[in-house]
């Protein structure tokens, strides 16, 4: 009879590619006795059926439950999510083609993007008329073309948007998260929270 303490950790989301689903894919598993973290690891949590991508919601209860099927007298320790998501992604071959016209299209929507919202800001606060009131006050004279104002200012935008952004492996300043990183993590934790409550009103959460 064993006995002792299993400690689970399972993230919100986890990503699979095969249909059939160990403890061991979905969660950190630990166990001072290796006989019960090899056993228990390898327990089938769930066998996905059909061909198509599918997204399903666990109670770490349902671990608990079978983790003590096996073992009666051992205390699993929850240390991670209360509810999670067991995401199934059928295997594909790559295809770098495809990544890369996906690559562009998104590359042209917010380089065109970004140069709207650049040139209908610099309209809306009238950037043309200060650079002309501020090159008066300086110079005394009322320019008639462009000036080293609106070509450092020009030349400013993308160099303050690269290193706001810190997106550039190469160049980066610090390690920190980007703000792109920030809002695609926030967007990914709303989504699975969103898609838990909505498994438990409808009562779908595999328990």
């Amino acid at each position: 009879m064993k006995d002792g303490v299993v400690y689970l950790k399972a993230d919100q989301c986890t990503q699979v590619v095969n249909k059939k689903v160990t403890l061991n894919d979905v969660a950190e598993i630990y166990s001072s006795d290796n006989s019960v973290l090899k056993e228990t690891g390898d327990i089938i949590l769930y066998t996905f059926k059909g061909d198509k991508n599918e997204k399903t919601v666990f109670s770490v209860m349902k671990v608990i439950c079978m983790i003590q099927k096996i073992y009666p007298d051992i205390t699993v320790e929850n240390i991670g999510e209360t509810d999670f998501i067991v995401e199934y992604k059928m295997p594909q071959a790559p295809q770098k083609w495809l990544e890369y016209l996906k690559l562009a299209a998104v590359s042209l929507i917010v380089f065109f993007g970004a140069a709207f919202t650049i040139m209908t800001f610099n309209t809306d606060v009238s950037v043309g008329e200060v650079f002309n009131d501020f090159y008066y006050l300086v110079t005394g004279v009322h320019k008639s073309n462009g000036s080293v104002l609106e070509i450092a200012y020009s030349i400013g935008i993308p160099i303050g948007i690269l290193g706001f952004y810190n997106h550039f492996k190469s160049i980066k300043i610090h390690n920190d998260p980007t703000p792109i990183h920030m809002e695609m993590r926030t967007y990914e934790d709303d989504m699975n929270n969103a898609i838990i409550k909505d498994a438990s009103r409808e009562d779908t959460i595999i328990k």
